[in-house]
């Protein structure tokens, strides 16, 4: 899975898209390893785009709950950003808004963690 970087207000962010489900849960994690390895005090915080994210299931939170757990152990910042309503909906109900920081859109994001 290919996460293409952008650079905005100090925040560095990641575009994912399409499903993160049993079939892509590790290439995802795969792709999220090396962003990581930045994601501690110092660095840029990681903000994920969701906005191409049309399905998550329970395995793509787990991936993204081991992210949170390595990128807090590392005193690093690491939010999601622009959930279409189905994902966020999944986000809600899981609970999961309690396990990472998650904004409306990038503006919003980028404006409370950037520099």
């Amino acid at each position: 899975m290919n996460l293409p970087l952008r650079a905005q207000s100090g925040v560095t962010i990641a575009s994912v898209s399409g499903r993160i489900d049993h079939a892509s849960a590790d290439a995802f994690a795969a792709a999220l390893e090396p962003l990581l390895a930045d994601c501690r005090p110092g660095m840029a915080p990681l903000v994920l785009d969701f906005a191409g994210v049309d399905y998550i299931s329970s395995v793509g939170l787990r991936a993204l709950m081991i992210a949170s757990r390595k990128a807090k152990a590392q005193q690093g910042v690491l939010a999601i950003a622009a959930m279409q309503p189905m994902v966020q909906e999944v986000f809600a109900i899981a609970r999961f808004n309690l396990v990472m920081p998650c904004y409306v859109n990038i503006d919003a994001a980028c404006k409370v963690l950037g520099a």
